[in-house]
């Protein structure tokens, strides 16, 4: 009888395993910054900051034939903002927590916190190099019919409590709101993407009279990303308008993007292209937005490592016009880059006198190497020069002769703790 038991209870257990697989892994990522003038132009004698932060993540990953899921637990700080005997540590938090419900081969549904990445990361991307990084509160709806087409529908509605009467949303998540449509297709060495997005922000029109009410006003970016990618040769292109309305203001915005790569050999590669974010004349008395907002993207990634323009700054301004180049260096575990960028206004910046000054912003380099210690250990650092103009001094403040200038080291630990994969799937 004892061994029948212990069949059955084997034969349930296999059961139940066969065809699920679950994985533990963790981030540890502490990064040493010497800012200098980073964002905006330092001032002479004037002392830098130096810190270490570091992120610390455990990821738990499982999936069957029907359910995917992963939730990720973050710790962010700074080394020394919690005291050595202190038991208050507020810096822990869900960074992702998500379902997807696999429907067929074609359908699935995915629901919860999650990184949501597109293309290139230049409207919806996950900030990976913010400590923090990004994550939203969404609801998508995911179709692949064939291997080489996909396209994911998503939403979003934020609240700041559970609540029995509509209050008005603080808007932390940058928006009350979102609907979007995202379609990628390949065809052999073209690749093509288009998204539709609404966004809607929640404020009080009218505030302060008696005829104020909560308004969720929607502004809408629209536009196409083509990519291109033979032999040694790629190449990408994309289009981004922006129309609608934002807190009561009417919105007309674009953006144009391009670049063209080529591996040299197998160690060598080089690329240049241009970004052009409208913006609006200082001296232009238009009620109408007409500066883009790269809205939910890894700004970091575009326009400087220093992150002078849309990292959490240069919204609704001038705009900007960069110009770019690439050397990359890559040899077993070993790499390095260095890419220049010019930066000009793509609209006029007035001086303190309402005189229209150069459109020309200055000149940024930005040098990085890192090496790979295993696969689950790398090492990365760099450094940043901005040569800036006097119009940079009158669009940031500060001196454009001081060093502006940034450093830093990061150290990434990236281990697989645990990891079951049954034999039979």
């Amino acid at each position: 009888m004892k061994k029948h038991v212990i069949m059955i209870a084997m034969a349930l257990f296999t059961s139940v395993i066969i065809g699920q697989q679950f994985d533990l892994s963790a981030e540890l990522r502490p990064r040493y910054e010497n800012r200098h003038g980073y964002k905006s132009l330092f001032t002479k004698d004037t002392d830098g900051a130096n810190f270490i932060s570091q992120r610390s993540r455990l990821n738990f990953d499982y999936s069957n034939q029907k359910i995917k899921m992963r939730v990720t637990l973050q710790n962010i700080r700074v080394w020394g903002d919690v005291g050595t005997l202190s038991s208050d540590d507020k810096a822990t938090a869900l960074h992702e927590a998500w379902a997807e419900a696999i429907l067929s081969s074609k359908f699935s549904l995915k629901l919860g916190r999650q990184e949501i990445v597109y293309d290139d990361h230049r409207i919806f991307g996950n900030v990976g190099w913010a400590q923090q990084a990004r994550s939203h509160d969404a609801f998508l709806i995911k179709y692949t019919p064939d291997a080489n087409n996909r396209l994911d529908v998503g939403f979003a509605l934020n609240a700041d409590a559970q609540a029995n009467v509509d209050n008005l949303y603080s808007n932390a998540a940058g928006y009350k709101t979102f609907q979007y449509a995202w379609y990628h297709g390949k065809f052999t060495d073209f690749g093509v993407s288009f998204l539709l997005l609404n966004t809607g922000i929640e404020y009080l029109e009218n505030e302060g009279a008696a005829n104020e009410k909560q308004t969720v006003d929607y502004m809408q970016t629209i536009g196409p990303r083509l990519t291109y990618k033979k032999d040694k040769l790629s190449a990408n292109a994309a289009a981004y308008f922006q129309t609608g309305k934002t807190v009561n203001t009417d919105v007309s915005a674009s953006y144009f993007s391009a670049n063209l790569g080529y591996k040299i050999n197998s160690n060598f590669n080089v690329a240049a292209g241009f970004e052009f974010l409208s913006g609006k004349d200082m001296d232009d008395t238009d009620a109408k937005l007409k500066s883009f907002a790269p809205l939910f993207g890894t700004n970091h990634k575009f326009n400087g490592w220093m992150d002078y323009f849309y990292v959490g700054n240069h919204a609704n301004s001038v705009g900007l016009t960069d110009i770019y180049g690439t050397i990359g260096f890559k040899k077993d575990k070993f790499s390095a880059k260095i890419v220049p960028h010019f930066f000009s206004s793509a609209a006029n910046v007035i001086d303190t006198n309402g005189d229209k000054m150069s459109n020309g912003l200055g000149t940024e380099v930005d040098f990085t190497m890192g090496y790979k210690l295993s696969n689950s250990i790398s090492v990365n650092a760099g450094y940043s020069k901005m040569f800036a103009t006097d119009t940079m001094e009158v669009l940031k403040g500060g001196d454009k002769d001081a060093d502006n200038s940034w450093g830093w080291i990061m150290i990434t630990f990236k281990p697989n703790l645990f990891s079951f994969k049954p034999a039979q799937q």
